[in-house]
């Protein structure tokens, strides 16, 4: 007699919730990246050459983030540190003074101009002009399953907390703020968080985390164990 293994339960496939302002923010992305990135270009050359004479090393900074759905992809930004800063002093963590940051790349990012080649990343299609600040790894594995709903959009190079704190503000409030652009979405937010931008690139508030800012959010072992206190 022949004998039939149980079929095994059946696992259900969910696809990925659909992309924060579909085709028509993918339009208005490239739209905008494309020119600019070619109007920029000769700026950016520039920037390249001095802060490769300002200190040793290459002048574009990549690094592994989480983007789109928690698809990893290689964000590129302009060198503001000295090579080999994230196994020095804080780490991730950058402060106001921090002895790690170059003179080129004080001044690059209190004028916010060290995420211009961040146009590329635009074009390619990893990342947005307006969205969720991207991440890394590490950090992303601690989110809850409610804070996971940034990844629902493209990174952008400035978004809603950008807008309402940069990095002055904790982690777990910056994602709340995502959520909440996850949420509320259209051309017109995009088109308002665009403008504030540059009202808060100009004021320079925000550049550093200072005594409020940081990542606050629990390891996820201690998320989900109960509270020993």
């Amino acid at each position: 007699m022949e004998v039939r293994d149980a079929p095994g339960p059946t696992r259900e496939v969910t696809s990925p919730p659909p992309v924060v302002g579909g085709r028509a923010k993918r339009a208005i992305d490239l739209a905008v990246a494309i020119p600019s990135f070619a109007l920029l270009l000769p700026v950016m050359v520039a920037i390249g050459i001095w802060i490769r004479r300002d200190s040793p090393g290459p002048a574009l900074f990549r690094q592994e983030r989480i983007g789109l759905h928690g698809r990893p992809f290689r964000v590129v930004k302009f060198r503001t540190m000295v090579v080999g800063a994230q196994q020095m002093g804080a780490g991730l963590a950058v402060t106001a003074g921090d002895a790690r940051i170059t003179r080129a790349g004080a001044f690059l990012r209190k004028v916010s101009l060290d995420e211009l080649p961040q146009l590329w990343n635009v074009i390619t299609g990893d990342m947005s002009i307006v969205g969720p600040r991207p991440t890394v790894a590490a950090q992303v594995a601690r989110y809850s399953p409610e804070q996971r709903r940034r990844l629902e959009a493209r990174p952008g190079i400035t978004g809603l907390a950008q807008v309402r704190g940069r990095t002055s503000i904790p982690w777990s409030q910056r994602i709340a703020f995502d959520i909440e652009y996850v949420e509320r979405w259209s051309a017109l937010l995009d088109l308002r968080i665009v403008a504030r931008t540059l009202l808060v690139v100009l004021s320079r508030d925000g550049t550093y985390k200072g005594d409020t800012g940081g990542f606050d959010l629990p390891p996820a072992d201690e998320e989900r164990a109960p509270s020993q206190k």
